[in-house]
């Protein structure tokens, strides 16, 4: 398990937190990856997902694919976890920071990155999940911005309890390196005090 940074109950009883550490080796129920709308997952997170986990999330992503097409921001695919501790992954497509089809189609990233978040939390309540660990949704090789990314996790996150019944108890932010750690962490303690 990583190393938790900090913690916060919100006011609706779910346990957030920031950690640092590899979000492959996290005993919780689901594990979000960072994906693309084609489910290929050869890079980043998705790749070290794949490669700890183990041929068959690649295959089930394959066979979501065939059966449901391309992943929409606000829907994620869900495969099982493989050799993984968590037993899902939830495949969350997030935006590609000034890519002109994003722009293209409205711009808008914050919402996209918004609505990944949204169906994540969705799909894990759907799967009857209690915990969940989240990765720095977009703000690796699709170059969102770390510290405005951060605003909307948190600010999303605790949007969407205020507004659903959940099953998630225990929401990990797991970070790995130290700029995006600190990015989100500068982040929790304007937002935290």
């Amino acid at each position: 398990m990583s190393k938790t940074l900090v913690e916060k109950i919100l006011e609706t009883g779910q346990r957030i937190q920031i950690a640092q550490g590899d979000i492959t080796l996290e005993e919780v129920d689901a594990i979000v990856n960072a994906a693309n709308e084609h489910l290929q997952h050869g890079g980043g997170v998705a790749w070290a997902i794949v490669r700890r986990g183990g041929d068959v999330i690649q295959d089930e992503s394959d066979a979501w694919i065939r059966k449901h097409g391309l992943v929409p921001h606000s829907r994620p695919a869900w495969t099982s976890g493989g050799a993984l501790p968590a037993r899902f992954v939830i495949h969350a497509v997030g935006p590609v920071w000034g890519d002109p089809r994003e722009t293209g189609t409205g711009g808008d990233e914050d919402k996209k990155l918004s609505d990944a978040v949204t169906g994540s939390l969705r799909v894990a309540d759907e799967l009857k999940c209690a915990s969940i660990a989240f990765p720095a949704i977009s703000t690796g090789i699709f170059g969102f911005p770390k510290e405005r990314a951060a605003g909307i996790i948190f600010k999303t996150i605790r949007e969407y309890f205020e507004k659903e019944t959940s099953t998630l108890k225990t929401i990990r932010l797991v970070l790995f390196d130290e700029l995006t750690i600190d990015a989100f962490l500068s982040v929790w303690k304007t937002e935290n005090g």
